[in-house]
């Protein structure tokens, strides 16, 4: 017979866990060895001690980009003093289509901030003189404002990020004596209206230019004979071209479509490059150079005076009631059919618009165009 076994002892076994094992059980134990590398891991090790070594160290006034470097690591160019070409500009090998543009180095953003600011130079001279479109000149002239208004408010700039963000894309520099075109300044977005493929009948013994085109894309009848080149008439200049023309009624008044020579940024090289090839100017640059300063005097001055008059039209709806306090304005406003339209929301009659929602404010509108109206 087997033994008894006392009642004090239990038979129960608890099973293994964190609080039954020492601490120095639960630690685990690392080997000291050295941990075996991938093939992978091996070539990148190599590559960065071998021609990767080159890059540790950018080169100055380079953007340092894998395109500029063959496989052991050598300049390609032949020097390094030697102006970065069009083939090392690409900084992902694997992708031949993607090349960095330049972007503006310091010394030409502080050079448009000072010929507008400093000089009183219009917008469109400095971007003419700097090869910089005119948006962008405008907007480094503000955005050097801000940082000048920061550093008298003693707020902290980003400097050290810029000077690393041109350390590594390249840069349009500034030279006073050679002018290097940062971009092209008179490039046009494609319009909406030139989407669209029209089949328009007209003689063939009648010439069809732009500005045909352009009023056929516009739903607009075709000029006068007067200004019509087709029929002996006298064109109006591109940089002249400048009023706006409606064609339609009511709701569905449009502009009409001008010829790329008015639409462009800058009109007035048009004229400019004209003279250049006329024999007769062909070696008058001064006067040339002239003609062209007074075409933009001559074009900023009826721009100043087209923004006047619209400031005395608009001064003569109001009338103005003075107190003791306060200065009332009182405008009159039309609430004809036309400017009311047909839903009663026109532009033009802001009285009738108030507490009535815009339709792009409600639920499920469509707030993008999904056809042209011609």
């Amino acid at each position: 017979m087997a033994p008894r076994t006392p009642s004090s002892i239990s038979l129960l076994t608890s099973s293994p866990s964190v609080f039954t094992h020492c601490s120095s059980c639960l630690k685990k134990e690392f080997s000291s060895s050295q941990a075996p590398q991938t093939r992978l891991r091996r070539q990148m090790f190599a590559w960065l001690e071998g021609p990767g070594e080159s890059l540790r160290y950018p080169l100055p006034n380079s953007t340092n980009y894998l395109s500029a470097y063959d496989k052991r690591g050598k300049l390609l160019r032949e020097g390094e003093d030697t102006p970065e070409s069009r083939e090392d500009l690409r900084p992902f090998p694997l992708n031949q289509h993607f090349i960095s543009e330049s972007i503006l180095s310091e010394d030409l953003r502080q050079e448009i901030w000072r010929r507008v600011q400093v000089e009183k130079k219009s917008v469109r001279t400095v971007s003419v003189e700097l090869g910089v479109e005119m948006r962008r000149v405008g907007a480094v002239v503000r955005l050097v404002e801000l940082e000048k208004r920061q550093r008298a408010e003693g707020k902290p700039t980003a400097i050290p990020y810029a000077r690393a963000i041109h350390q590594m894309v390249p840069t349009t520099p500034f030279e006073p004596g050679k002018i290097t075109p940062h971009e092209p300044i008179n490039d046009l977005p494609v319009h909406p209206l030139t989407d669209q493929q029209v089949f328009y009948p007209t003689s063939e013994s009648r010439a069809f230019n732009r500005t045909d085109a352009g009023r056929v894309f516009s739903g607009a009848p075709r000029l006068p004979d007067s200004q019509d080149v087709a029929q002996g008439g006298n064109p109006v200049e591109p940089w002249r071209n400048i009023k706006p023309e409606k064609v339609g009624r009511f709701q569905n008044e449009t502009d009409v479509l001008k010829p790329a020579d008015a639409r462009i940024p800058h009109p007035h090289l048009v004229a400019f490059e004209k003279d250049r090839s006329d024999p007769d100017l062909r070696r008058k640059e001064e006067e040339i150079k002239a003609r062209y300063n007074q075409r933009l005097l001559d074009d900023a001055e009826s721009r100043a005076r087209a923004r006047q008059e619209k400031i005395d039209r608009d001064e003569k709806r109001k009338t103005r009631v003075e107190t003791s306090r306060w200065q009332f304005v009182v405008t009159d406003v039309s609430m004809s059919s036309q400017a009311t339209g047909k839903d009663g929301r026109g532009a033009k009659a802001p009285g009738m618009r108030y507490g009535v929602p815009h339709e792009d404010r409600k639920k499920g509108q469509i707030k993008i165009p999904t056809r042209v109206e011609v």
